[in-house]
């Protein structure tokens, strides 16, 4: 049974309440006085039940709402995620196309330098190495990894930490420790 009620505190707003449907016998027996259980009551007291539906929805709104946000930001950090894996293959195709006159070992670093028609080729010998005789501007350095990826040598500290934690999560034969709450103690011990 659908009952519409006028807000007092929002002029116009009205909503509707759903009742329980009464029944003066349920399963054929009396249980109560159906003149005290079917009688209309206070008036505020279907307000009061209007303003507690209008509350339950307003709540359900929210948390939906609060709910989707971090959808949301869950999304915009996986694009960026899939930008920043697009970005790196492209620099990693690219530098594997740099002329070399050597074969690449991985573990090795690599200095990315410049020729005047324009050519990048890789060379064993740093800068520093060069000195002032340096021939062609140099572009970077970058480390080949086994994966046969390439890390910028400002990056390499940090990579390598990276690989450290990872082997010894393998060499452990173990994936994160079993606790039960959000935990990564061993990672970095």
């Amino acid at each position: 049974m659908d009952r519409t009620v006028s807000l007092p505190l929002q002029p116009g707003a009205q909503t509707t309440v759903q009742l329980v449907e009464s029944s003066p016998a349920p399963s054929g027996v009396e249980l109560v006085s159906s003149y005290q259980t079917n009688r209309l009551g206070d008036p505020m007291d279907l307000v009061a039940l209007a303003q507690q539906v209008q509350k339950g929805d307003d709540f359900v709104k929210a948390n939906a709402c609060n709910k989707l946000t971090v959808i949301a930001d869950q999304i915009r950090y996986l694009q960026e995620q899939a930008r920043k894996v697009l970005e790196d293959a492209k620099r990693d195709a690219d530098l594997h196309h740099a002329a070399c006159n050597i074969v690449k070992k991985p573990g090795t670093m690599y200095y990315l330098y410049q020729r005047p028609s324009g050519q990048k080729y890789f060379s064993i010998i740093s800068p520093q190495e060069w000195g002032p005789s340096c021939p062609h501007p140099f572009l970077g350095a970058f480390k080949l990894q086994h994966d046969m990826s390439w890390t910028p040598m400002e990056q390499v500290e940090k990579r390598e930490a990276e690989i450290a934690i990872m082997d010894k999560l393998l060499s452990q034969q173990t994936a994160l420790p079993p606790y039960t709450g959000p935990n990564f103690k061993g990672l970095t011990e």
